[in-house]
């Protein structure tokens, strides 16, 4: 394989943190690697590095003359003036300028292609300006920025922040398909699992490799702990050893061997590793809530020809898991904004129990004083936590299961990571002791050890949630159904998560085209005799349809194991080993649907 981009001994750090230390790696043509680390580890510090954006302290970062790199930044910038059209040629890439301005039929190409992939990013004004954009919408158009320039090297973080699940799923399936390599920092575990071919974890400062999707990464990961674990262990016992040798005739000690007192302390710096990555416990006890939760009565709700909900009426039920879906722009933070009190409907009401304690996290984050520290950020909520049962947790001790070290707690909240903040939101929010969770985009910037865990702190919530998220693993591991945002106040109450909707969804879709064909077969003209006879030639043999029915049983059995896997998957009682093994199942069950729905379709048409 080609090297595109050699790293060596690469070190960064600011002032006392250590971010990774003399880490080395490459990427050559072909891989798609994932970047997966705990927030404030250095995701997009090294990407930045990468992309020439950020000095490091020592090391090299080489690459191959000429390689065409794209870089997606998180929050990208572009100079005002701009429309949206020029922006998507915006570019360090000189052979695009090149073509850009002087070969007219290549920049007509380019700029078709542009108005294509801005299209399925839901960018319909090419002529709008850049200053006039919303942030997702920027980063949506930074996003066909970087895939319209032909980059061989494309360096992405966050990709799927901002993009609806519909969008996500577009671009999922163009860079599964695309030929170029891939180095992406992305929460979205579904979208690693089918986009990524390897993974780079970002662990104690330094970089561990998987040869292969998310899924393999998982199972890898647990045996390098587990190992990791059993030799701490053996250098706890050796220590033990060691220290009553050490303490032997203390007035001696001069004259012991000198590799005997190194491999001392070798073996006390290794006894204190953590055996595990840091986990953040959020077994904190939510209030009482009672029967009644909420109604909302003949509720409507427009901004001018926009509707977003009308004459809509629903009971909800206590300790419902609702998940909420749809496009950017169809009214899904509208109707929870509505709910909280945030925004008031045109007509109807809502209906809330007189138990109900809300706890809300907002996307749009909240607004902490920079210059406050982190211990004090959360005091001034409240001196401790309780986890019920008589047990409290003082501040200090919650912040350390969010994964905030005494260091941190004392730091300032301007020297936090973007992720650390989103954490640090997430306390503020959970140690208040609501008993109905609204969640609006939760997964934004939080790392995969966090979500893990949020996950499994949702499912054993003895509240109600609702939550909004383009993350499908989120929505299909916490929610127990959905409402579902069309467009133009059409709106789906779905009994499943989002993958047994968007199966459904595509039964839907393929019987409303079957029966479309099946319409235009009837207003056909009769065909003549010629016609006939060739239809007749297409008949299918014995053969042929025995496999054809065949394929109608095995289908119907595969979508029923599926759906079986997709309920255990959900249900957040399997073990790491369990979850591995019915998630490569699930991916076979997949792929076997696809290729015999694929020969059933060939079949079906000389039925």
């Amino acid at each position: 394989m080609i090297s595109f981009l050699q790293i060596d001994r690469l070190t960064k750090s600011f002032g006392d943190l250590l971010l990774f230390n003399d880490i080395t790696f490459g990427i050559a043509q072909g891989q798609k690697i994932g970047l997966i680390a705990k927030n404030g580890s250095g995701k997009t510090t090294l990407l930045n590095i990468i992309a020439g954006k950020e000095d490091y302290d020592s090391g090299s970062v080489v690459f191959r003359n000429g390689l065409r790199l794209g870089y997606l930044e998180q929050s990208p910038a572009y100079p005002t003036g701009l429309s949206v059209l020029q922006a998507c040629f915006y570019s360090q890439n000189e052979t695009v300028r090149l073509i850009a301005g002087t070969d007219q039929m290549k920049a007509w190409e380019y700029e078709q292609k542009a108005k294509q992939i801005l299209s399925q990013l839901k960018i319909t004004d090419v002529n709008q300006r850049i200053e006039e954009l919303s942030g997702g919408q920027l980063k949506r158009v930074a996003l066909a920025n970087v895939l319209i320039t032909e980059p061989e090297l494309i360096i992405l973080d966050e990709p799927t922040n901002h993009l609806d699940l519909e969008m996500t799923e577009w671009l999922e399936g163009y860079l599964s398909r695309q030929t170029i390599s891939i180095l992406m920092v992305t929460h979205d575990r579904y979208f690693l699992d089918r986009v990524c071919n390897e993974i780079m974890e970002i662990d104690r400062q330094q970089i561990f490799h998987y040869k292969g999707n998310y899924s393999y990464y998982l199972e890898k990961r647990q045996e390098r702990i587990d190992t990791q674990n059993t030799e701490i262990e053996r250098a706890n016992n050796l220590l033990r050893k060691e220290l009553e040798w050490m303490r032997r005739q203390p007035q001696a000690r001069g004259t012991k061997a000198k590799y005997r007192i190194d491999a001392f302390y070798e073996l006390d710096k290794k006894a204190k590793q953590q055996r595990e990555a840091g986990n953040v416990n959020l077994d904190v006890k939510s209030s009482y809530i009672g029967s009644k939760i909420f109604e909302a009565v003949h509720v409507s709700k427009s901004f001018g020809d926009t509707k977003i909900v009308e004459d809509f009426n629903y009971t909800f039920a206590r300790y419902e898991k609702m998940g909420i879906a749809g496009n950017n722009g169809t009214g899904k933070s509208t109707f929870i904004k509505m709910l909280i009190g945030e925004i008031e409907p045109d007509k109807g009401h809502f209906d809330i129990g007189e138990t109900v304690k809300f706890g809300y996290y907002s996307q749009d984050g909240l607004q902490f004083n920079e210059q406050m520290k982190v211990i004090d950020v959360v005091q001034d909520i409240a001196e401790y936590v309780d986890l019920g049962d008589g047990k409290k947790l003082s501040v200090s001790q919650f912040l350390n299961y969010f994964l905030f070290t005494p260091e941190k707690q004392h730091n300032y909240v301007f020297k936090l990571s973007g992720g650390e903040k989103r954490r640090l939101y997430l306390c503020t929010v959970l140690m208040r002791n609501p008993n109905f969770l609204v969640l609006d985009e939760p997964t934004n910037d939080l790392d995969i050890v966090t979500l893990n865990v949020l996950e499994e702190y949702l499912c054993n919530f003895k509240g109600c949630v609702i939550v909004v998220s383009h993350d499908r693993y989120f929505m299909d591991k916490v929610v127990d159904h959905l409402l579902v945002f069309r467009g133009n106040a059409s709106l789906k109450d779905f009994p499943g998560n989002y993958t047994q909707y968007r199966d459904w969804k595509d039964v839907q879709e393929q019987a409303e085209k079957d029966a479309e064909t099946a319409n235009q077969k009837k207003l056909s003209p009769i065909p003549d005799k010629s016609t006939r006879k060739e239809t007749e030639k297409k008949k299918l043999t014995f053969k042929e349809r025995k496999e054809f029915e065949t394929l109608e049983t095995d289908i119907a059995s595969l979508e029923t194991e599926k759906a079986e896997l997709e309920t255990a998957m959900s249900s957040g009682t399997l073990n790491n080993d369990d979850l591995l093994a019915k998630s490569e199942r699930i991916a076979r069950v997949i792929n076997e649907i696809d290729e015999k729905t694929m020969r059933w379709l060939d079949l079906s048409e000389f039925i």
